[in-house]
């Protein structure tokens, strides 16, 4: 099983794998060149999204700058907003609905690691200290509007029709059809 297949699958891998080490490189040239463009090049920045993302739909739009670890991971419906400074850690499967409003420096993990720093540095003799990291995917709802400063954790799922306020820690399964908010972030009623 190669580290990215490990990684896909949840299970511990190594990071510093040279096949993940080249798909990083070529995320952060695409998005770099992406940041840099000016709003007006609606053509150009297109085509670098639909050569980062798994999945771009129609009317995607995406606020400069934007961040990502591999860009490979993710898909987004036709029709989302996403907002400025955001940060997609896509270690595994990154999945946005359609009609999507993400705020400003919203931020989706789908990477982790051990509690415990004895279970989660690894000495390694040739290259130092390394890590042990595990993923598991984060999937979004159609029609969810996320609140600024938002971080989603791995393994969330966020259900349609979905409202998530400002400054939220999502740290577990929402529903369909609610308001949520807070930290950690609760549904606290019903849309």
């Amino acid at each position: 099983m190669t580290e990215k297949e490990k990684m896909l699958a949840g299970q511990h891998y190594n990071s510093r794998d040279p096949e993940l080490i080249a798909m990083y490189h070529k995320a952060r040239k695409l998005f770099q060149e992406y940041n840099q463009l000016e709003s007006t090049q609606v053509d150009r920045r297109s085509a670098l999204l639909n050569a980062l993302f798994e999945y771009k739909g129609a009317n995607v739009w995406i606020e400069a700058p934007f961040y990502c670890d591999y860009g490979e991971f993710i898909t987004i419906g036709d029709n989302t907003f996403v907002n400025a400074n955001c940060f997609f850690l896509d270690n595994n499967r990154i999945t946005i609905g359609k009609n999507g409003l993400i705020a400003p420096f919203v931020q989706i993990y789908t990477a982790g690691h051990p509690l415990k720093a004895s279970e989660r540095i690894v000495k390694d003799r040739e290259h130092g200290s390394s890590y042990l990291t595990h993923t598991h995917p984060v999937t979004i709802g159609d029609n969810v509007w996320i609140g600024g400063n938002t971080v989603i954790m791995p393994g969330v799922t966020i259900g349609n029709n979905v409202t998530i306020g400002a400054g939220s820690v999502v740290t577990k399964d929402i529903p369909d059809d609610v308001l949520a908010f807070g930290n950690p972030c609760k549904a606290m009623r019903k849309l």
